[in-house]
């Protein structure tokens, strides 16, 4: 959530910090500001689209400063709540991204003190708080400040008297520093920097940093100098552009061939996943949020049904904040960026279980990889639509590797078995590819069923009623068509009196130990009213007689069917997103990252 984008070097620093905002802005935000130090301390900020703020702003010259964009938590989308905070003399900016929890009792304090606040929000606390601190140095001001509250944060600041200088400092809230000759960079994410330079270090939990034009230092939360070697990365300024395609998110639909390769490449011939080891796994807890909860539900079926062990899925949401069981399964925490607030809190609640911790995350050196025992990286690559695609199908691949290693490992799966669903992962792929193929047929499906639709309904069964659910989360995403899912034996149960002629349902009916049931499950929506279209698979000449329209998947193993089936889901939310004129990208009210309770 929100962006956040500081330069010190040698150059303008306002072009270079609106770059970087705008390569942000799939994280969602309702507003954005600027603060540029040069002769003196320029700060402008609007309500609204970084093109309003650019629209407006003059000539603000000065080779330091940071750029932000807010996300409300606190106080309503507005001018005066946006990024960045002054404090009272004027000479303070201050920019942050996070929550302070205890931000109501230090304001009632500066404001026994003299301070004058103008904002709702609880980022303005931390800027008067500094400022009580100030006595000409602002590294101190701010560690004493940041000393003083509760709550999470990446924050970013600035004094008039000190230019040619950024204080940064995280707790909770990513932030990554981007290196460069005679100029240093900070950023929330790695996209805001790749036009500058590809060499990065990660400000950990409770450090701060402090850039200038000539060099970089960080300090832990004692005062202590750390050193810390950058990392490479290796996506390219390409990879976070759209390549010809409309929108983000449709490029990243199209690049889940890629992603499914590059996360199995030099993994499964010797099942070598990242170091990760199953001695001792008895039984395993899925741990996520959002979309990467229901990779974590198909991921409970996924490793049932080969490895052969208990396993089950928890929002960890709810997981932090519930009693610990007398087991002590291995956790696999899923989570694309690595920040989501919620799973990080699971990692550390189920190492203070005493349980061993196995993360899946997209981004390396993330905060989640440092609260786990192993961390498995998915390579899918960079995904800048809010809407999360390539990187789920990426998940699926991995859950899938896990299951192997376990099944391997526990001897459940005999060679012969072990080798043939390693054939049948080299061919995702192609299985994702085959649904890609069929764009236009899904286009055209999308505007029969999607155009002109206020509700919708999804079901499944087994290992596709999560799937269900994320095809229903992706067209309430981007499409705003209200979409509920249900495992399909359930429909009887209260939802059939909600079906009628124009409430469509999107059925998956692939050949699976529950196809006869889905087909019975099929009729009984039918027999409501409700127009039918059905995720099939090729070659099935049955179900064309009892539905409306069938999307095809390739003829595959079930256990591996999610995958294709996901892809046909996000074609056409996508689709019915695109004909309903929808901000695709950027959706309403919605961040790619949450790192927020």
């Amino acid at each position: 959530m929100c962006g956040i984008v500081g330069y010190a070097g040698r150059r303008d620093a306002l072009p270079i910090l609106l770059d970087g905002l705008k390569r942000l802005e799939y994280r969602g935000y309702d507003s954005a500001g600027v603060a540029i130090v040069g002769s003196a301390l320029q700060v402008m900020k609007d309500k609204g689209f970084i093109a309003n703020l650019e629209a407006q702003l003059p000539p603000l010259k000065g080779s330091t400063g940071f750029a932000h964009t807010r996300w409300a938590t606190h106080g309503a989308p507005s001018k005066v709540n946006a990024h960045p905070h002054v404090d009272c003399t004027g000479k303070i900016a201050l920019a942050h991204n996070g929550i302070i929890e205890n931000y109501a009792s230090l304001r009632e304090k500066l404001q026994a003190r003299g301070h004058k606040f103008v904002s709702q929000t609880d980022t303005e606390s931390l800027v008067h708080l500094i400022e009580s601190y100030y006595e000409g140095d602002l590294e101190t001001a701010t560690r004493k400040a940041l000393g003083d509250i509760r709550g999470s944060y990446a924050v970013l600041v600035v004094h008039a008297d000190e230019p040619g200088k950024v204080i940064g400092a995280r707790n909770e809230s990513p932030l990554v520093i981007g290196l460069g000759p005679d100029e240093n960079f900070l950023a929330s994410d790695v996209p805001a920097l790749l036009r500058y330079t590809d060499r990065v270090a990660y400000v950990m939990d409770r450090e701060m940093v402090v850039i200038t034009p000539k060099g970089v230092t960080i300090k832990n939360s004692e005062g202590r100098v750390v050193n810390r070697e950058p990392q490479r990365i290796t996506w390219s300024l390409e990879d976070a552009e759209k390549g010809g395609f409309e929108h983000f998110m449709l490029k990243e639909i199209h690049e889940a061939p890629q992603a499914i390769h590059e996360t199995l490449l030099g993994r499964l011939a010797n099942l070598e996943v990242d170091g990760f080891l199953s001695e001792g796994v008895t039984s395993v807890k899925l741990v996520a949020c959002g979309t990467s909860y229901h990779a974590a539900l198909v991921g409970k079926y996924i490793i049932e049904e080969i490895a052969r062990i208990p396993a089950s899925a928890e929002l960890a949401s709810e997981y932090r904040y519930s009693q610990g069981a007398t087991e002590r399964p291995l956790v696999l925490l899923i989570s694309q960026s690595g920040e989501t607030a919620d799973t990080l809190g699971a990692a550390r609640e189920a190492r203070r279980r005493g349980c061993k911790t196995l993360a899946i995350s997209n981004v390396i050196g993330s905060s989640l990889s440092r609260e786990v025992d192993k961390t498995i990286y998915t390579r899918a690559g960079i995904e800048i639509g809010v809407a999360a695609t390539k990187t789920f199908i990426a998940q699926l691949v991995v859950l899938y590797l896990i299951a192997l290693k376990l099944g391997q490992d526990r001897g459940t799966l005999g060679y012969d078995e072990l080798d043939r669903l390693k054939d049948q992962l080299r061919s995702l792929p192609r299985a994702a590819q085959y649904v890609l193929n069929k764009a236009d047929e899904i286009r055209a499906l999308a505007e029969k069923y999607g155009r002109d639709t206020k509700d919708m309904f999804y079901i499944g069964r087994h290992a596709n009623y999560p799937v269900a659910m994320e095809g229903a989360l992706k067209i309430k995403e981007i499409s705003y068509i209200h979409a509920e899912a249900y495992a399909a034996g359930e429909l009887k149960h209260g939802p059939l009196a909600l079906l009628t002629p124009s409430t469509p349902v999107i059925a998956i009916v692939a050949q699976d130990p529950t196809y006869e049931k889905m087909r019975s499950n099929v009729g009984e929506v039918s027999a409501r009213g409700s127009p039918v279209l059905a995720i099939g698979t090729e070659g099935d000449k049955e179900l064309p007689k009892f539905v409306d329209d069938v999307i095809e998947i390739p003829s595959i193993p079930w256990i591996f069917s999610p995958v294709p089936v996901s892809v046909a889901l996000q074609l056409f939310a996508y689709e019915a997103a695109r004909m309903r004129d929808c901000p695709i990208d950027k959706p309403r009210n919605l961040a790619k990252s949450v790192t927020v309770e």
